[in-house]
């Protein structure tokens, strides 16, 4: 793959990126309209996605960092962004370009004031995986196997110029308005700070597999400060298959029920016990070990969540809440998904939208188990994501809807559905730590 020698740190530098790409956009919408006369309008948009999804990703894996970051959030999102850019931007996850030897050496000066090979035994200089924030280099010292992230350059310091960015898309993508929609981008912008301070990194990585040790099928790298600092990171090497190589070609029904119960009591431990969750639920962040074991790895963002949330969010999963009119709408104004100066229509409107998506979401939470390979749950949740993406009604509404803590829970559970049904996994114990 074609390494990076440089990367686009200054505000303009990354802005003028952005317009060529919009002008490239352009230029694709110039050929849309030709292809509408001689195609059909489907196959002309679809053409439209393709080359749109493949121009913007492309000017996201030279600029990195929070643009694309965002993509790779996006990419997770299958119910709202078309194919073509779901599968663009899914690469996000674990193939992107990768920094050259020199700029790999030069960073390492930088923290360490030495070369990789003056502190490491061996140290590979060409990358093994790289994504949105940072790359992945293999290593040896003192007879282990390591692997060394290391950060790409000038990201921590763009991020806020990088949400300015996208933000207008954002806006219109998600239908967001009114005075206090900041809030969302602040939950992201400080997110996304917390990802790149490689030392809190290390904490929480520490403290996350300290905590749910226990928990079967389950294991963690274990991480080296001595050889690390706020942009470096170095870890055992675990090997395996990312999660979605797994099950591209597995076919032993038992070991993905394993992996399965698994991941998800991983993540209910976390969510019910801890309060806190590993909330970025992609591909690329677990392996599958030979021996069947999941293996969970880069625990840059953690969501804390909080109980003036949690209860009422999980109270909504009950079906005597849901169904009770009183109780739902409270909870509905606790998680301020309604709000005071709503309309009659507004609140009639959003009542019926959410009682419906989380009649079907929360599913899983109202059996003792439940089948993740049934193709039909995940079709309906498919076409609901299809049926509100093209409510006129809805783009009339303000979409600013709900608690900023909605966006990282949700994009966890957004995740961890679709990891489970990429497993097939069947027969899943679902409340073993469910403390409502």
């Amino acid at each position: 793959m074609k390494t990076i020698d440089t990367i686009p740190t200054s505000k303009i530098q990354r802005a003028s990126k952005l317009v060529t790409t919009g002008a490239k956009v352009g230029v694709n919408y110039l050929k849309y309209y030709g292809d509408k006369l001689t195609k059909t309008e489907i196959e002309a948009k679809e053409r439209l996605n393709k080359n749109n999804a493949e121009d913007i990703y492309d000017s996201l894996k030279q600029l990195k960092g929070s643009a694309l970051k965002v993509a790779q959030m996006l990419s997770m999102e299958k119910s709202i962004l078309p194919q073509a850019y779901v599968e663009k931007f899914s690469l996000a996850q674990f193939s992107v370009p990768p920094l050259s030897a020199p700029l790999v050496q030069k960073t390492f000066k930088k923290y360490f004031g030495k070369t990789p090979n003056e502190i490491f035994d061996t140290f590979n200089v060409n990358s093994v995986n790289a994504a949105s924030i940072g790359q992945v280099h293999y290593a040896e010292a003192n007879g282990k196997k390591l692997a060394v992230k290391i950060q790409y350059p000038g990201v921590a310091d763009s991020i806020s110029t990088d949400l300015a960015m996208v933000k207008p898309i954002a806006i219109k993508m998600f239908n967001i308005k009114g005075k206090d929609s900041d809030k969302y981008f602040a939950e992201v912008e400080n997110k996304l700070i917390e990802e790149t301070n490689y030392l809190l990194e290390i904490k929480q990585s520490k403290e996350m597999a300290r905590a749910c040790e226990h928990i079967p099928n389950l294991r963690f790298p274990e991480y080296y400060e001595q050889f690390s600092s706020e942009r470096i990171i170095t870890m055992d090497w675990m090997t395996g298959e990312h999660l979605s190589e797994f099950t591209a070609h597995n076919t032993n029904q038992n070991k993905a029920n394993i992996i399965g119960q698994a991941l998800w009591d991983f993540y209910m431990y976390q969510m019910h016990v801890l309060r806190k969750v590993h909330a970025d639920p992609h591909p690329g962040n677990f392996l599958i070990s030979k021996e069947g074991n999941l293996i969970a790895l880069d625990f840059g963002c953690i969501k804390e969540v909080p109980s003036n949330f949690y209860t009422p969010y999980f109270e909504l999963a009950k079906p005597e809440i849901i169904n009770n009119p009183v109780l739902f709408s409270q909870k509905m104004h606790q998680l301020e998904i309604l709000k005071k100066e709503d309309s009659k229509e507004e609140v009639a409107f959003f009542s019926d939208l959410f009682f419906e998506m989380l009649s079907l979401f929360t599913k899983p939470f109202h059996n003792k188990t439940f089948d993740f390979s049934d193709p039909v749950f995940f079709n309906q949740i498919a076409e609901l994501g299809e049926k509100y993406s093209k409510s006129t009604e809805l783009r009339k509404m303000n979409g600013n809807r709900g608690s900023k803590h909605f966006i990282y829970i949700n994009r966890t559970f957004f995740g961890l559905y679709n990891l489970m049904f990429d497993l097939k996994s069947k027969d899943i114990k679902i409340n073993n730590y469910l403390s409502l």
